[in-house]
C-alpha cells in the first residue's frame, strides 16, 4: 500500500516537472511592442499653411463682475479706478478673449525642440497678467511679483506636479516648468482668493490665445488635416474641427460658444 502511494506520488511530481519545462515564459509568448518611433523633422516653410479664424460668444455676455479688494488694502491703493473679473472678455460682435486654440491631433509622431525663451506670468496689482498664458512642455515659466504686497503662487494641475510657492515683495523671480501636456492649469493665490490665471502647455507649437478681437492664425503648419480645439477657462472646450490644409494653403473656421 505505501509503495503503490510512493509511486503515484513520484508519477504526478514528473507530469508537473515535464510540463513546467515545456511552458514558455509570458513575456516569450507576448513580445513588448516597441514604441512608435518619432520624427523632429524641420516643417517645410515652402509648402507651410496656416488656419486662421475668430472665436466668438453666442449670446448676451455676462456682466463683468468687479473684483472686491477691500480686505487688502495694500491691493486696493493700487487701483484708481475699479478692477473687473477678466474670466469673460467680450468685444465687438461678440468676439471672445482668452481662448486657446490649439491643434489637437494631426501631428503625427513629429517632435519640436523646447524653446529656451521664458514665457512670463506676473502679479501686478494684485492680479495675474496675463489672465492666460501658453507654453510648452519643459519650457521655463517665469513667475515676478510687482506687487508691494506678499503672493503665493499655487498652480493645481490634474496631470502635471502640484508646487505652492509665497512669492513676497522683490523677491526672486519664481522659474517653473511642466512636464506634461495640460489644458488648462489654473493657478491661484491663496493669499487673494480673486486671483486667477490659466497656463496651458503642449507638446507643440501650435497654439493661439485670442485677443480682444477673437481673432487667432496658427502658422507654419505641414499640408495635412488637423484636429482643432478652442478652450475657455469658464465655457472649457469646444466641440472639435477638422481642418485639411494643402500646400501653402490658409483656411479660415470659425469657433463659437454658447453664452452662460
Amino acid at each position: 500500500m505505501k509503495a503503490r502511494y510512493l509511486y503515484a506520488v513520484l508519477a504526478v511530481s514528473l507530469a508537473l516537472s515535464v510540463t513546467a519545462c515545456g511552458k514558455k515564459e509570458t513575456a516569450e509568448e507576448q513580445p513588448a511592442k516597441p514604441a512608435a518611433a518619432t520624427v523632429s523633422a524641420p516643417v517645410d516653410p515652402a509648402t507651410a499653411g496656416a488656419i486662421t479664424g475668430t472665436v466668438k460668444l453666442d449670446g448676451a455676455a455676462p456682466k463683468a463682475q468687479r473684483i472686491r479688494m477691500d480686505a487688502e488694502p495694500n491691493c486696493a491703493k493700487m487701483h484708481s479706478t475699479p478692477v473687473m473679473d477678466e474670466e469673460y472678455v467680450v468685444g465687438d460682435k461678440g468676439a471672445l478673449a482668452n481662448v486657446v486654440v490649439y491643434v489637437k491631433d494631426g501631428l503625427g509622431n513629429r517632435t519640436f525642440d523646447t524653446p529656451k525663451e521664458t514665457v512670463v506670468l506676473d502679479q501686478n496689482g494684485c492680479v495675474y497678467k496675463p489672465h492666460v498664458v501658453a507654453v510648452r512642455v519643459n519650457q521655463p515659466v517665469e513667475i515676478v511679483n510687482s506687487d508691494p504686497t506678499t503672493h503665493n503662487v499655487h498652480p493645481v494641475p490634474t496631470n502635471n506636479k502640484e508646487w505652492n510657492k509665497s512669492q513676497p515683495p522683490k523677491a526672486e523671480k519664481i522659474v517653473e516648468t511642466f512636464a506634461r501636456e495640460e489644458v488648462a492649469i489654473p493657478v491661484k493665490c491663496n493669499v487673494h482668493p480673486w486671483m486667477k490665471s490659466y497656463i496651458a502647455v503642449f507638446k507643440h507649437p501650435y497654439f493661439k490665445i485670442t485677443g480682444k478681437d477673437g481673432a487667432f492664425e496658427i502658422k507654419n503648419l505641414p499640408p495635412g488635416e488637423y484636429t482643432l480645439v478652442a478652450w475657455h477657462g469658464v465655457l472649457g472646450p469646444s466641440a472639435e474641427q477638422k481642418v485639411t490644409i494643402g500646400a501653402k494653403e490658409t483656411k479660415a473656421i470659425e469657433f463659437s460658444f454658447k453664452a452662460q
